[in-house]
C-alpha cells in the first residue's frame, strides 16, 4: 500500500483523519509511517496544537504501521489501542509530523502466533512527534489486534 492508498482508507475509514487535515508521507511495512498534520485544524485557545490531536495523530501513526504489517503479510485482523502513554517535550507551535517504527521483530512474530492459535495479539508500537526538526512528543502504545470474527 502507497502513501495515497493508506490515505483515502484513513479518510474514508477513519474520519477524524479528514478533520484533522492528516496528510501520509511515507507508507511502508518495512520502514514505517510518516503523518504529517498542520496546526490550524488542530490548534488550541493558546495557538499551539491541541494536546487531543497531538495524540491522535500518534496513535494513528502507530495504528498505520501495525495495519501495513498486517496486509505485507497478506494477514487480517482488527487493530485496536488498548492503552497509551503520551509525552509531550514542549507545546507544538506549528505543522508536524507522527513518525511510527514497526514493531519489534520479535515480538511482532509472538503476535502472529498468538493469530494463528485464534487468540488476539498485543503489540507494542511507538511514534515521534516532531516540530520544526524537534522532537516534540513519544507515544507508547499498546495495540491489540483481534482475530477476524471477534
Amino acid at each position: 500500500m502507497n502513501p495515497r492508498e493508506l490515505q483515502d482508507y484513513l479518510n474514508a475509514r477513519i474520519p477524524l483523519s479528514r478533520a484533522m487535515a492528516v496528510e501520509v508521507r511515507a507508507a511502508s511495512a518495512m520502514s514505517g509511517v510518516e503523518l504529517a498534520a498542520p496546526l490550524t485544524p488542530n490548534i488550541n485557545h493558546r495557538d499551539t496544537v491541541f494536546g487531543g490531536s497531538a495524540s491522535a495523530v500518534a496513535i494513528l501513526a502507530a495504528w498505520s504501521v501495525l495495519f501495513l504489517k498486517l496486509r505485507a503479510e497478506g494477514r487480517s485482523g482488527r487493530i485496536v489501542i488498548r492503552r497509551n502513554t503520551m509525552s509531550y517535550e514542549r507545546p507544538i507551535a506549528g505543522d508536524f509530523t507522527a513518525i511510527a517504527a514497526p514493531p519489534d521483530a520479535t515480538a511482532w512474530s509472538r503476535g502472529l502466533a498468538a493469530l494463528d492459535r485464534g487468540r488476539a495479539a498485543r503489540v507494542h508500537a511507538t511514534a515521534t512527534l516532531r516540530c520544526e526538526g524537534e522532537t516534540v512528543g513519544v507515544l507508547e502504545g499498546e495495540f491489540v489486534i483481534l482475530p477476524v470474527g471477534d
